[in-house]
């Protein structure tokens, strides 16, 4: 009897270090201090640490994913760095790029170096004979190139595609190539190319670089850097991509629009541009679901997406491969990853692996409750 009292004293002891074995050791989250950020932690500001850490745990398990970031009433309270990237790297950031075109023509149009969103394409691109193209095109506006309602294909679901990407570098003569396929205006079709011409403009408007256009008014005001920003062969930086950046000035970024365009009480973007770019234009823009937490996939200008996590509306810029700035305007939040950004790589594998950050995130959000 005291041999088996024994035994079974030894197994209740060893029982609940298996158990504690087994169990999922948590990652850490505790921002870094530094480069100016408010740090604090998700309780503080309001956030329920639980569904941060179940986050920050999930996110472990995504193996391209470079950056998970959470900025809460304006405080950095949760970031880490994965797969070996840390808070130096300055990584593409694909599509996200072209909401930071697009925030660079509201603030041409406040320096009066753009006259409005209504002014065409035409007027920048002399070279070409407009006469003898489709009449419609020299009708086609900035305002409806912002809104992805160009006319022109749709690039991912058209027979273009292939040749955009053959012809990468040199993207001026598919103006006059690329055929329109609806009305300026009428239809929503996801543009590259209508992306880059819009950079192209900015750049010819105000006798300078994107670069460095980009670096005077946004960076510099804003205490943000980009290292890198790729060009075409003719030098024109690329607006609808391939700008290089570290995930805090991406957050950066995203507050800023958060704030309505304001840093440190300084304008740097428009207010009225700010809730233009927001407001949607295209609604249902997939004609079904292809999330699995954020329904009814809404766009305003160029690349800022909206739709429904649970009970929050959602505003987000979105770049292949799970570059990502999440903004919800109701819970003063903006979440931001970074990932291997998939160069070339278009398939279901690709689709899958981007799917997982956006799902990371989508899900967290649908669990937060209103504040």
């Amino acid at each position: 009897m005291k041999l088996v009292y024994s035994i079974k004293g030894v197994a209740w002891m060893i029982l609940p270090l298996m158990f504690s074995a087994c169990q999922k050791e948590h990652v850490g989250y505790v921002p870094l201090e530094r480069d100016g950020w408010l740090t604090s932690s998700p309780a503080d500001q309001g956030l329920d640490s639980s569904l941060v850490q179940e986050m920050y745990d999930n996110a472990v398990e995504i193996d391209h994913l470079y950056s998970l970031l959470v900025v809460k009433n304006n405080h950095l309270v949760a970031e880490r760095y994965f797969n070996g990237k840390d808070i130096h790297d300055a990584k593409p950031i694909a599509s996200v790029t072209k909401s930071y075109t697009s925030a660079l023509i509201g603030i041409a149009i406040e320096e009066g170096i753009l006259t409005s969103a209504d002014q065409t394409m035409a007027e920048f691109f002399p070279e070409f004979n407009w006469q003898e193209m489709d009449p419609r095109k020299s009708q086609i506006t900035l305002r409806q190139i912002l809104q992805m309602r160009s006319g022109y294909p749709w690039e991912e679901f058209s027979e273009y595609k292939n040749q955009l990407w053959s012809n990468f570098g040199d993207w001026l003569p598919l103006i006059e190539e690329f055929p329109l396929e609806s009305d300026p205006g009428t239809q929503y079709g996801y543009s590259n190319l209508m992306s880059h011409i819009l950079g192209i403009i900015i750049a010819r408007a105000a006798n300078t670089s994107l670069l460095d256009f980009a670096r005077t008014y946004l960076c510099e005001p804003l205490g943000v850097r980009i290292p890198v920003w790729w060009a075409d062969r003719e030098g024109y930086n690329y607006g609808h991509g391939d700008i290089h950046s570290t995930p805090r000035d991406l957050a950066r970024f995203g507050q800023l629009y958060l704030d309505d365009g304001e840093y440190e009480n300084s304008p740097i973007i428009p207010a009225e541009w700010i809730a233009e770019s927001l407001q949607p234009y295209s609604f249902d823009i997939y004609g079904r679901e292809i999330l699995e937490y954020i329904h009814h996939l809404n766009l305003g200008y160029m690349n800022w997406f909206s739709g429904m996590a649970g009970n929050h509306q959602v505003v987000f810029s979105w770049g292949h491969g799970g570059q990502l700035i999440f903004l919800l305007h109701d819970l003063d939040m903006v979440i931001v990853t970074t990932a291997d950004y998939l160069p070339g790589e278009f398939g279901d594998d690709a689709w899958r692996k981007e799917k997982s950050v956006i799902d990371l995130v989508g899900e967290f959000i649908s669990g937060l409750p209103m504040e």
